[in-house]
């Protein structure tokens, strides 16, 4: 242990009632750190009679008041560290309650453009799905219409070719048609009700631009009202149109009405004229309707030459022509003159039943083997016996009186409006 080094002698009472430490120095030999401790501690100290320092032992009190001192200082840093502890932990949990909800709002993040993307994904798809059906359907609609059109345009069924004709051969064709169709049709008849010249003559006028059916439901009424050319011409205009409206073109037809009834009152007494050159000059009569007249009301031998008629006469090789008069003509120098009464009927028949404008039946024509132009209309026996009209279809005809020969049903009468 270095020596200590001999301070200046005191009083020995003066520093003992003082029980000061002794001050702190630097010089070298002196531990700093001891005479810091003997400063915090107080503890007494005491000098031998060669002037050392000797330590005073503590008390038994002192250790229990120095106890008593630190117990609360270590109360102290206890409630300290429960106290850091509980920082740490709340600071612990927020922060993992901060984490969690970061990774919360992440995956929610990174969920979002996943949804928005399977969305996306589904709307793509359904948009596509949409698109392929409407291609699809506009593949299936244009084909429809190729198909209508190559339909359209591809050439109608022919016959098949035939050899040059000579006009022996054609009018021996014409006539044997004619005997098949008097076979088909023996019951043919002028297809307009009447009981007379008059009402024969009015009928056919009306008849114009309309069918039979549609006269015969409509002049019942009209006949009722004025059954003579005198009763007709005595008319008001505008009640006689009433009366015949349903057939079309009624005024154009009720000026030839009553044009052509003040004509057989004043030149012919009120009786029709039976020569083609008398009827011609009334108003509204041409030939057609006067060969209707003649052949049928006074036997007079005439070709009627309606749009039926002149269409079959084409297909049949009979004639070349559009005009009704060439037509007349031409049918007229293949076939006996007693026969153009009953051949108009027949072919007109035939032409309103079988041999229609637009879709004929051909598949269901008896006389096919002799027609130039079959092929032209359906050829298929089932689909073509669809195409049958009237007693041939199993349909009421266009008379209301038909003759009694008739195998087929009346026709209605015209409802009540």
């Amino acid at each position: 242990m270095a020596a200590v080094r001999q301070l200046p002698r005191r009083s020995g009472a003066s520093r003992s009632a003082a029980g000061e430490a002794l001050p702190p120095t630097d010089e070298p030999g002196i531990r700093a750190d001891a005479t810091a401790e003997t400063s915090v501690s107080k503890s007494p100290v005491g000098k031998t009679s060669a002037g050392k320092k000797i330590a005073v032992k503590e008390t038994p009190a002192q250790p229990a008041a120095k106890k008593a001192v630190k117990k609360p200082a270590a109360t102290t840093t206890r409630a300290k560290t429960v106290a850091r502890k509980a920082v740490t932990t709340k600071a612990v949990t927020t922060k993992d309650a901060a984490t969690k909800k970061a990774a919360t709002k992440k995956a929610a993040v990174a969920k979002a453009p996943a949804a928005k993307k399977a969305t996306a994904k589904k709307a793509t798809a359904e948009k596509t799905a949409a698109e392929k059906t409407a291609a699809k359907k506009a593949a299936t609609a244009k084909t429809a219409t190729a198909e209508a059109a190559a339909k359209k345009a591809a050439p109608a069924k022919k016959a098949p070719a035939r050899k040059p004709e000579s006009r022996a051969a054609m009018v021996r064709r014409a006539r044997r048609i004619n005997r098949e169709l008097a076979e088909l049709y023996p019951y043919a008849h002028p297809e307009l009700d009447f009981t007379n010249s008059f009402e024969l003559l009015v009928a056919t006028v009306l008849s114009a631009q309309t069918t039979d059916l549609r006269v015969n439901q409509t002049t019942p009424r009209l006949f009722a009202v004025c059954p003579t050319p005198e009763d007709m011409a005595a008319m008001d205009p505008e009640r006689l149109e009433e009366l015949i409206r349903p057939t079309g073109f009624f005024r154009a037809k009720t000026k030839s009405l009553l044009g052509l009834s003040a004509a057989l009152r004043d030149r012919f007494d009120g009786k029709v004229p039976g020569r083609l050159e008398d009827l011609v000059t009334l108003p509204g009569v041409g030939r057609k309707t006067a060969n209707v007249v003649l052949g049928n009301a006074f036997g007079v031998p005439g070709i009627t030459v309606d749009t039926h008629f002149g269409r079959l006469a084409r297909r049949f090789g009979w004639t070349t022509q559009e005009d009704a008069e060439k037509v007349e003509a031409d049918v007229a120098a293949i076939f006996p003159k007693s026969e153009w009464t009953m051949l108009s009927h027949r072919v007109v028949f035939h032409g309103r039943r079988v041999c229609h404008s637009r879709k004929p039946a051909c598949g269901a024509c008896p006389i096919a083997p002799l027609c130039p132009a079959y092929g032209e209309g359906e050829t298929d026996p089932e689909k073509a016996k669809k195409l049958l009209k009237y007693e041939l279809g199993g349909r009421p005809g266009q008379r209301l009186k038909p003759p009694a020969d008739y195998p087929g049903q009346p026709a209605p009468p015209m409802t009540a409006p």
